[in-house]
């Protein structure tokens, strides 16, 4: 046996193993067999004898492939000697006879002759569409499938062709609706006679006259002798025949049956009940579908029929939305979250509105007679495959956010919109959209995305208060709640091991913060590919823009991975801050790209804002440069743009110069565009004389004016003051910051040119429309001029006499005529009517804020009667007090020509409600900012008049107003107001001006209270008045005690002076911190003491400095001077706090409570607080600030007493004051349970508790623990009254009122109790002293009385019921021996 190939052989082994299988004769493994051929067949043998005869090509008679063309090798002809060639035919012809080659059926095409063949119509259809074939005909199926060869579409042809066949030509008239059924069955011809066997050529038309014949009959036939012959017929025939003939017809005559009953369904009309009858029995094989359909018809506006597309199987649960919507249902009660529907312009549509269905507000399933859509199905709209419907969805939704930031919703809804998209994750549907490959996609994620983050209001309120009082610096808007708990909850060991690199995923970053979450999607990125690749249209860019201002606004950080986004800011710059492009045309623009754009300007500015890093990379990385020569040099109206896109692109470039000229950038570009700034400034005279004003004009020139206010404080920066901060400073001793590249002498000529325009801007006061729209510049002028003085006085070389002078010129030319206008006393009286802290109302907070994505809330824009509204005064008020003081500062003698400002009648009234208590509003982002500014006003207020106050002989009058105000500002200042914290702490709260009580018989009045109150207090206050005496003279060591312990963080409080003094280099960031609470707390005169409390408290216990004693002492006088003179401003701090804290002076040491000062002040303390109306407030059950638990305290405090008070009596009052009656159980029992034994050291006397002895007794004590522990002290003798009388009386009380108390509703054990103690009292030996003074006392209790010795009075004999009570309890115990009686 031959062995196959291997791997490796070659051709010549192969040829080898082909000569020895010849030579072998081995059979071969394969046998070619010729196909029988199967063509002698007659086609037409398969044909019925009713199909036309004609000359079709089938892909039957045809091969499947062509044959190989392989040349054949030649042979010999050789003619058979039977068969003799016809001399008359033609070789060729006869060739292509028998020519069966595929290509022989192209060679030579014959048309047939069709001129005697009839033509018929089509068939009338009543539908749109080509009747479909359905695979579901198994008639012509089956019996076509026998061939094999056939396919579904040549079986379809065939069965379509026989159907043709059998029905009747179209050229017959239409008949009547009676005769309709007779003619569809007559054209139909004969279903049973086939004409089969007939051999003739006229079969067809004997089939036909037999098939006219049983019509006739038929006709002549009545209805019930048709049913008669029937039923003969029936009972006849044998079953399985009628069975297989109705089979046959079923298979024969389906399709065109089928075919003119669905023609037929068109123009049917129901018959009546009586023709039902005389309708045949349908066959069993015969499928109707006609009535099922009809029981449907009635239920929908329209009949669905089978030759609809995909209506073979009709689903009326499907099909219910066509019809007619329900009536709309009235609902009474308010509408929430999850019935709420919007149309598709994002309007709230009410529950009862009727809506015509053609503007396409009906397509949803739940509640489907109401129109609209609700957020469900809006967001589930979202995820369609269908771009459209996408793209729909997302502009609704963006137009609803937009509303329902504008405070649309807010009194319809009853839950935030904003808050149910983002717990349903709207955030990421939005990132997944800005993915998206549609371009119209993506431009309503990205619009989304804008209406979500960017609050409508908030950048036109910054852009408008840019120019104000340290108007650049905004706290971020970022989130100020801490982290989770369970974040919270982890130990530092368990923070350290964690991986730093380890990142949270984006939905936990959302839900503290939805900027952060964005940025750990690559947000940024993405929008950068936008921008560059797919060349958006321009309010695709705009929006893009947007989102990007408020990421870059939201923190430092989230600045810096804008800046470090691989080429976003090239982008930003080459496309839309080119400095050359075509001419732009007023209207809107086809594209964006290769424009310069004054949203991209601002992204840059709102960058440089957030650090100075920041700043220098962009002025230097970027070529910013040449981009503001380019935008700066040229007026608005030469850009070649549309002017207001030049207005803010130029006003954008100057404001981007200010901030970078505020970290002392930016001066070598002064030097190069000076002449254009002269110029422009040369300009704005006659540009103001032009009205109306236009409100873009006035803030570009007043961007211009804050451009020149920073460059002149750039240019006060001397070497000197450069490095002071560092040697404040040891961690920045090592920067050397470069002094700025501009100097006095540039920019000392730029005042003449801009005093013309504040003189200009004055003289429209009068006239409230213009000074509203001029209302920037005054603001801004004022600023620069200050600044001015300020760099002017810092010069060394120059003669100081000539600032004095120009300042006294400008006081008497422009200052004092300005404060005796009338129209200016109007501005004061509008302070608090636009004031947040007394209308609170116009700082309502934002109805759609929510904790994890910041806004301002200034949607619906700001009030008139706002801080920053129309009306407001603060921010020229403001810029004039700083000015005043600047002025009052380096010229002292001006103080008494200004001092008449602070005597306004409106700026009185302001003061005086800023300095009533109030309860401290909620801190919400746009109070914060508003609070910043209205604090500047307060804050300058202050200043001046404290520099008034040092140069007057007598007491200011309004010295109480302003040491009110002072000590209310100093407790509510923000963070990022460290600098204005210190110098308050500094000059005004503890200036004893502002304290006039000490010097005009404050200690005598004080004295004279204490003797009036004799009669409500256990013990007088004696000595009060020398101990305020005393504690005025101490001012100066009160303020340099507070001034070490209220200490701010050093870097915020230089980064603060650097802000407010303007010191350009030492600024690191125009971004302030964020804002969770006031820099000090409410109760912030007990710092000292809460220092040392921690410090002795600690984990690590360190004994107290020897200053200890001086810093208590300190802290004691400023709160008793608080408490005797500026009680109001304690308000703020609970009185059960303020206990709390006097007793932190007792736990910080074991000694210091024993010093006389100690002693002298917490009582004189203690006195002020048991006063009747203090006391009424002291609650010790509601949570306090800085304390967990009071009863933790009070536990420390008892233990610490038992130890180391050796019956101190202030000792002891504090121990005492919170076991009252009205404050919880759980310090009684924390005193008679586990520290029992400090009963023996309570030795105070009855006549020196601080409060009456009935807060102890009444009402009578009920816990049924207590009183146990209260019956086993004075049995045993551990209280005794000569160890602890007030406790003793109030002991006796409660037992007392116990054990005769009857009442009905007492439990079983209650009553057994009561039973038991008055038993073992009745059983009380008499023959011992006490037991017997003890037994007689709680018998005979009557009354509390502080006068006798004992503390209460007794019964002479008991009264009868408590004497019933005593017989019925003790009947049967023995006393003395005897059974009782």
């Amino acid at each position: 046996m031959l062995s196959r190939p291997k791997p490796g052989e070659s051709e010549v082994d192969l040829l080898r193993f082909q000569n020895q299988f010849l030579s072998s004769g081995a059979p071969p493994a394969v046998r070619i067999v010729k196909k029988a051929n199967k063509k002698d067949r007659r086609a037409d043998e398969e044909l019925p004898i009713l199909q036309d005869q004609r000359d079709v090509v089938t892909l039957d008679e045809l091969p499947d492939l062509p044959p190989t063309l392989v040349p054949a090798p030649p042979k010999r002809a050789r003619p058979s000697p039977h068969f003799k060639l016809p001399e008359d035919q033609d070789p060729e012809e006869r060739l292509d006879q028998h020519d069966r080659h595929i290509t022989a059926v192209f060679t030579k095409i014959i048309e047939r002759d069709t001129s005697a063949m009839a033509v018929t119509m089509p068939l009338p259809s009543g539908v749109a569409f080509p009747q479909v074939f359905h695979r579901s005909q198994k008639g012509t199926q089956g019996k076509m499938a026998a061939s094999g060869k056939r396919s579904i579409f040549a079986q379809e042809i065939a069965a379509r062709r026989k159907a043709e066949a059998q029905s009747t030509p179209m050229g017959m008239s239409v008949p009547i609706q009676g005769q309709q059924e007779e003619t569809a069955k007559s054209s139909q011809g004969p279903q049973l006679i086939t004409g089969e066997g007939l051999r003739s050529q006229d079969a067809r038309h004997e089939v036909q006259t037999i098939h006219e014949e049983n019509l006739a009959k038929l006709h002549a036939l009545g209805p019930e002798e048709i049913l008669q012959e029937q039923q003969k017929l029936l009972a006849q025939l044998d079953p399985s025949l009628i069975a297989f003939l109705k089979s046959r017809r079923s298979t024969d005559g389906q399709a065109g049956v089928e075919s003119m009953e669905e023609q037929k369904s068109d123009t049917v009309v129901q018959e009546t009940p009586e023709k039902e009858p005389m309708e045949p029995p349908p066959p069993r094989g015969y499928k109707w579908k006609q009535p099922e359909l009809a029981t449907s018809a009635p239920e929908l506006p329209v009949t669905p029929h089978k030759e609809w597309l995909h209506m073979d199987s009709v689903e009326c649960e499907k099909l219910q939305w066509t019809q007619d919507l329900p009536p709309l249902r009235r609902q009474k009660t308010q509408e929430g979250m999850q019935q709420a529907r919007f149309s598709l312009q994002g309007e709230l549509l009410a529950p009862d509105a009727d809506l015509p269905t053609h503007l396409g507000l009906h397509h949803h399933g739940e509640e489907a007679e109401r129109a609209g859509y609700s957020l469900q199905e809006i967001f589930h709209l979202a995820r369609s495959q269908i771009s459209q419907q996408r793209a729909l969805a997302l502009q609704v939704l963006a137009r609803i956010i937009s509303k329902a930031q504008g405070g649309e919703f807010g009194s319809q809804l009853t839950d935030s919109v904003l808050r149910l998209l983002l717990d349903a994750g709207f955030l990421f549907l939005l990132r997944f959209s800005l993915d998206d490959s549609v371009d119209s996609v993506i431009a309503a994620a990205v619009w989304a995305l804008r209406a979500l983050l960017v609050a409508p209001g908030d950048e036109e309120l910054l852009d408008s208060t840019f120019s104000w009082y340290q108007g650049a610096a905004i706290f971020p808007l970022m989130p100020c709640q801490e982290e989770e708990e369970e974040e919270d909850e982890e130990t530092p060991a368990e923070k350290r091991k964690k991986n730093p690199q380890e990142t949270r995923p984006p939905p936990d970053l959302a839900r503290n913060d939805v900027i952060k979450g964005l940025l750990a999607t690559q947000l940024l990125p993405r929008l950068r590919y936008l921008l560059e690749v797919t060349y958006p249209s321009p309010a695709v860019v705009q929006d893009i823009l947007a989102v990007l201002i408020r990421v870059a606004r939201h923190s430092l950080e989230s600045a810096t991975k804008v800046l470090d986004c691989p080429r976003l800011i090239d982008t930003l710059v080459r496309e839309f801050l080119p400095t050359s492009w075509s001419p732009v045309e007023e209207g809107p623009i086809s594209r964006l790209h290769g424009v310069p754009c004054g949203a991209a300007m601002k992204l840059l500015r709102v960058l440089a804002s957030a650090g100075r890093n920041i700043s220098a990379r962009l002025m230097s990385g970027f070529d910013l440069r040449s981009r503001l020569c380019r935008f700066v040099s040229e007026a608005p109206q030469e850009l070649a743009l549309p002017i207001q896109e030049a207005e803010q692109l130029n006003t954008e470039s100057f404001r981007l110069w200010a901030v970078a000229a505020t970290y002392g950038q930016g001066g070598d570009l002064y030097r190069e565009l000076y002449p254009v700034l002269i110029r422009t400034l040369q300009a704005l005279p006659q540009e103001l004389s032009i009205r109306p004003h236009s409100q873009l004009a006035m803030l570009r020139i007043s961007a211009l004016i804050t451009l020149l206010t920073q460059l002149t404080q750039a240019s006060s920066s001397s070497h000197t003051e450069l490095h002071a901060p560092a040697r404040n400073n040891p961690n920045e001793s090592t920067l050397s910051p470069v002094p700025p590249s501009i100097t006095w002498v540039q920019v000392s000529g730029l005042r003449p040119l801009v005093e013309p325009i504040l003189r200009q801007v004055l003289k429209e006061l009068p006239q409230p429309d213009s000074w509203r729209a001029l209302a920037p510049l005054p603001t801004a002028c004022l600023l620069y001029l200050a600044a001015h003085y300020q760099a002017w006085s810092q010069q060394p070389k120059l003669c100081p006499g000539e600032c004095l002078q120009d300042m006294e010129r400008l006081s008497k030319e422009l200052v004092l005529p300005l404060l005796s206008q009338p129209p200016f006393q109007d501005l004061w009286d509008s302070l608090r009517h636009c004031s947040p802290l007394c209308n609170p109302l116009s700082c309502a907070p934002a109805p759609e804020s929510i904790p994890n994505l910041v806004s301002l809330g200034c949607g619906g824009g700001c009030p008139p009667l706002s801080l920053a509204g129309s009306s407001s005064a603060f921010p020229f008020l403001t810029s004039l007090l700083s000015f005043l003081n600047t002025l009052t500062r380096i010229h002292k003698g001006l103080c008494g020509q200004l001092a008449s400002v602070l005597a306004t009648p409106g700026l009185q009234d302001y003061l005086l409600h800023c300095g009533a208590p109030s309860h401290a509003p909620r801190l919400t982002p746009f109070l914060a900012w508003a609070l910043r500014h209205e604090y500047h006003l307060q804050y300058l207020v202050l200043t001046l008049a404290q520099r008034m106050a040092g140069l007057r002989q007598d007491p200011t009058p309004d010295a109480i107003v302003y040491h009110t105000l002072a000590l209310t500002l100093v407790s509510h200042l923000l963070p990022g107001s460290e600098y204005l914290a210190h110098e308050l702490l500094l000059g005004c709260v503890f200036r004893p001006e502002f304290l006039p009580e000490g010097t005009s018989g404050g200690p005598e009045a004080a004295d004279f209270s204490d003797k009036l109150n004799l009669g409500s207090s256990g013990t007088p206050g004696s000595g009060r008045g020398a101990l305020l005496a005393e504690a005025c003279r101490d001012l100066p060591s009160i303020r340099g005690c507070y001034l070490a312990h209220c200490t701010l963080p050093c870097p915020a409080l230089l980064h603060s002076q650097a802000l407010y003094q303007g010191e350009p280099l030492h600024i690191p960031s125009l971004l302030l911190p964020v804002p969770k609470e006031p820099l000090l707390p409410a109760d912030w005169p007990f710092l000292p003491l809460i220092h040392l409390y921690h410090q002795a408290s600690g984990p690590v216990s360190k004994a107290l400095p020897s200053s200890s004693l001086g810093t208590a002492t300190r802290t004691l006088q400023w709160v008793l001077v608080l408490e005797s003179w500026r009680p109001s401003n304690l308000r703020a701090v609970p009185p059960a706090a303020r206990l709390a804290r006097l007793m932190c002076v007792f736990l910080m040491d074991s000694d210091l409570f024993r010093e006389a000062p100690i002693q002298h002040y917490v009582t004189a303390l203690l006195a002020q607080l048991c006063q009747p109306q203090a006391l009424s407030l002291l609650k010790l059950d509601c949570p306090l600030p800085g304390l967990a638990s009071f009863p933790d305290l009070y536990t420390s405090f008892l233990e610490h007493f038992e130890a180391v008070s050796f019956g101190d009596s202030l000792f002891g009052m504090l121990v005492l004051l919170p076991l009252q009656r009205r404050y919880s159980v759980t310090l009684r029992l924390s005193l008679f349970g586990e520290h029992v034994g400090a009963l023996r050291a309570l030795g105070l006397p009855l006549a020196q508790l601080p409060v009456s002895l009935e807060n102890y007794t009444a009402p009578p004590e009920d816990n049924l623990e207590l009183l146990k522990l209260y019956f086993q002290a004075l049995v045993m003798g551990t209280l005794c009254p000569h160890w602890c009388p007030v406790l003793y009386a109030v002991a006796v009380a409660h037992i007392n009122s116990f054990i005769f108390s009857q009442d009905p509703k007492s439990s079983d054990v209650v009553v057994a109790a009561s039973k038991w103690m008055l038993q073992k009292t009745w059983l009380l030996a008499n023959e011992v002293c006490e037991a017997k003074c003890l037994k007689q006392h709680l018998l005979y209790y009557k009354l509390p009385n502080v006068a006798l010795p004992e503390g209460f009075e007794l019964y002479p004999q008991l009264p009868p019921l408590r004497q019933n009570r005593l017989q019925d309890v003790t009947n049967g115990l023995l006393k003395d021996g005897v059974p009782g009686s």
